[in-house]
C-alpha cells in the first residue's frame, strides 16, 4: 500500500471513529466522585455511549450538547494520519490506530472537568501492552514489547511518585494514564520514552505560563495535566516511529 493511500485511510478511520466521541465526551465529563451523565441538557435519558451528542427529543429545539462533532472527528483524523505518515506500513500502527480515538476522548474530558475516568485509563494501558504483544508476533515491527512494558511500569512509577510528593498538582488519574502512554512510548525504545515525557511536561509548562500572562493564573492554580502527557506522548510516538 502506498504512503498516501495509507494516509487516507487512516484520515478515514479517524473521521469515523471521531464522530462515535461526542457523547461519550458528554456522559464522561463529570467532577470527580460523580455519576457518569445519563441525561441530555434537556433532562431527556441518552441511549448508549457512542455517536452524536444530539437528543432526538429536543431536535425541534436543535439542542446540542457535548463537544463538537466536526472538532472532534477533524483532531482525530489529523492525530491518525499524522501516525499512519510516521509509522507506515509497520504492524504496529494498527495498534495507534485503536487507541488514538481513546487517547483524544481522555484529553477532552480531562480538559472540560479535570478527570481521567479509570474505564478508560486502565483498559488503554491493558489493550496497548496486549495489541503491542500481537504486534511483536508480526514481521516487520520495529519495536520491543519488553521494553514498552518496562516504560508502563517506568513512567507510572514515576508519575506515582510525583503524586506523593504533591497531590494537588499531579492528580491519580494522571498515575494511571502515564502506563498507557508509557507502554507506546517504551515500544520505540528508552530515548522515546524520554522525549515524550519531557514534551508533556514542556507543553503543561507553557501552557501554565500563558495562563499566568493571560488570565493572572496563581503558582497554585489547577490545571488538566491530561491533555499534555497525551499530547507529549504523540510528539514522542510519532518522532519514535519516523526514526525507528
Amino acid at each position: 500500500m502506498s504512503t498516501a493511500l495509507l494516509v487516507l485511510t487512516a484520515v478515514l478511520w479517524g473521521a469515523a471513529t471521531g464522530t462515535l466521541l461526542p457523547r461519550a465526551a458528554h456522559r464522561f465529563s463529570v467532577p470527580s466522585g460523580e455519576a457518569w451523565r445519563q441525561e441530555c441538557p434537556g433532562g431527556h435519558s441518552i441511549r448508549g455511549w457512542v455517536g452524536w451528542a444530539r437528543c432526538g427529543e429536543c431536535a425541534r429545539e436543535g439542542s446540542s450538547y457535548g463537544p463538537g462533532t466536526f472538532l472532534l472527528s477533524l483532531s482525530t483524523a489529523l492525530v491518525c494520519a499524522a501516525l499512519a505518515a510516521a509509522t507506515g506500513t509497520r504492524p504496529e500502527l494498527v495498534v495507534w490506530l485503536l487507541l488514538a480515538p481513546v487517547g483524544v476522548l481522555l484529553a477532552v474530558v480531562d480538559f472540560r472537568v479535570q478527570r481521567l475516568p479509570d474505564v478508560l485509563t486502565l483498559p488503554l494501558a491493558a489493550a496497548a501492552l496486549a495489541l503491542l504483544g500481537l504486534a511483536a508476533l508480526a514481521p516487520e515491527h520495529a519495536g520491543d514489547w519488553f521494553t514498552a512494558l518496562y516504560g508502563a511500569l517506568a513512567l507510572g512509577g514515576g508519575y506515582f511518585v510525583l503524586f506523593l510528593i504533591n497531590p494537588s498538582g499531579m492528580g491519580f488519574g494522571d498515575v494511571k494514564l502515564a502506563l498507557g502512554t508509557g507502554a507506546v512510548l517504551g515500544w520505540y525504545g528508552w530515548p522515546t520514552v524520554l522525549l515524550g515525557t519531557f514534551a508533556g511536561f514542556l507543553f503543561g509548562a507553557v501552557y501554565g505560563g500563558v495562563l499566568v500572562v493571560a488570565r493572572g493564573a496563581g503558582r497554585k492554580t489547577s490545571i488538566a495535566f491530561g491533555p499534555f502527557l497525551i499530547a507529549g506522548a504523540f510528539v514522542g510516538l510519532l518522532i519514535g516511529a519516523y526514526t525507528a
